[in-house]
């Protein structure tokens, strides 16, 4: 006797559990739907933007190798300071070891009080010098490029940060309790084979609505732990305290990581050749090996520059930095990847994750496959509602026995 209450009870428990699982994942599902369909569209168009700008641009980024060396960074940087104009100086400068792509100087400058994406960059553009010439092989307004609109989407609906980035990242939370509801409601409560084929198989040749009840039930359980990688380093940028909360479970502390601010300090005697081509020509032999060496030169009287390099052709996690006075061109300082604690590099790897690049091309292929699945999770989650909605309008024809039997 009772054993079989306790038998009743935990049936009562186990069934108030997986109603309120249930209500969730559909309630949360109505609500976020929209978010994790944009997210999932423009995360997969994202994915492959360099290939994609490689082809479109090929004649701005790509030039014919010479045997000759290249010009002085210097005298480069004054060629795209003149293309661009004296009101928008050059924030950042990207040199590269392979002899046949063109050096990039770019310009950016925000707006924080605007409302959209369009009024918070004011302009971003680079201009794009043949190394050996000293020639401009073109322009990009990045501000306006497809694949810039597809990631301020992507970021933040299109808006200043401080309004859609809150929207974008509760979305993105709510999706990772959405994954997590999924995999419930998922589990079979019978590991026999008819429930293994159900939930590991789609059954293509069955009616739409049960095809579709497959595709968001097994390529939803297929995408978890991947999509799950992706939300997470998404919720990085998103919220100040996850990324916090990322950085200490990963170093094993609640310190910061140190922050060593140098000045460039001017002198009585200036040095013969222009100190940024010095700390250039020092740095190279420094960052051998590096695919690309990125310059960041002094914005002010007191900055330096700051000169690094990212090893791979195309992730940006694990670079050096030296920091050289722009005046005398001494080395101040330098950061190596190594100096880093592993919750520093993990954040650092945090955009190389989320777009599969830290895998190379596998894992971009990847995180599109994982970011397509993920867009149609609400569309299929939706016409299974809808389907469940239109089932129960439909009522059944009740015959009375009583009705029958006057009948007779």
């Amino acid at each position: 006797m009772f054993k079989r209450t306790d038998k009743v009870k935990k049936k009562r428990q186990s069934s108030l559990f997986r109603w309120v699982v249930d209500k969730l994942h559909l309630w949360l599902g109505m609500a976020s739907g929209l978010i994790v369909l944009l997210l999932g569209i423009t995360g997969c168009l994202f994915v492959f933007q360099k290939e994609i700008n490689d082809v479109y641009y090929r004649k701005v980024l790509f030039v014919t190798p010479q045997q000759t060396p290249v010009l002085p960074v210097s005298e480069l940087k004054k060629t795209a300071q003149a293309a661009l104009g004296p009101d928008k100086p050059i924030l950042n400068i990207t040199t590269y070891a392979d002899p046949a792509n063109a050096w990039e100087f770019m310009t950016y400058k925000g707006n924080d009080t605007a409302l959209t994406y369009f009024g918070t960059v004011e302009y971003y553009e680079a201009v794009m010098l043949n190394p050996y010439t000293g020639k401009i092989t073109g322009k990009i307004d990045y501000k306006h490029n497809f694949f810039s609109v597809v990631k301020g989407l992507h970021w933040s609906l299109l808006l200043n940060d401080k309004y859609g980035q809150p929207v974008i990242g509760w979305g993105t939370f709510i999706f990772v309790i959405l994954l997590i509801t999924g995999l419930i409601m998922w589990w079979p409560k019978k590991w026999n084979k008819a429930n293994r084929e159900k939930s590991f198989k789609i059954k293509w040749n069955a009616s739409f609505k049960r095809v579709n009840y497959d595709l968001h039930n097994v390529l939803g359980f297929y995408a978890m732990l991947v999509a799950l990688i992706i939300a997470f380093t998404g919720m990085v940028w998103a919220f100040k305290w996850f990324q916090a909360t990322v950085y200490v479970v990963a170093s094993g502390t609640t310190t910061p990581p140190a922050f060593v601010e140098r000045h460039s300090k001017k002198t009585a005697d200036p040095v013969s050749a222009n100190p940024l081509d010095l700390a250039f020509e020092k740095a190279k032999p420094i960052l051998k090996g590096s695919k690309r060496i990125f310059i960041f030169p002094a914005s002010d009287s007191a900055g330096v520059n700051t000169i690094g390099g990212y090893k791979r052709s195309e992730t940006f996690y694990g670079s050096d930095e030296l920091h050289f006075d722009q005046y005398s061109a001494a080395l101040l300082g330098r950061t190596n990847d190594s100096h880093r604690n592993r919750g520093e590099r993990l954040i650092s790897m945090n955009y190389d994750i989320h777009v599969g690049a830290i895998a190379g091309l596998p894992g971009k292929i990847l995180a599109f496959v994982i970011s397509l699945i993920c867009a149609s999770l609400p569309v299929t989650g939706f016409y299974v509602w809808w389907g469940k909605q239109k089932k129960s309008k439909k009522k059944p024809v009740v015959i009375r026995e009583a009705a029958v039997a006057n009948r007779m």
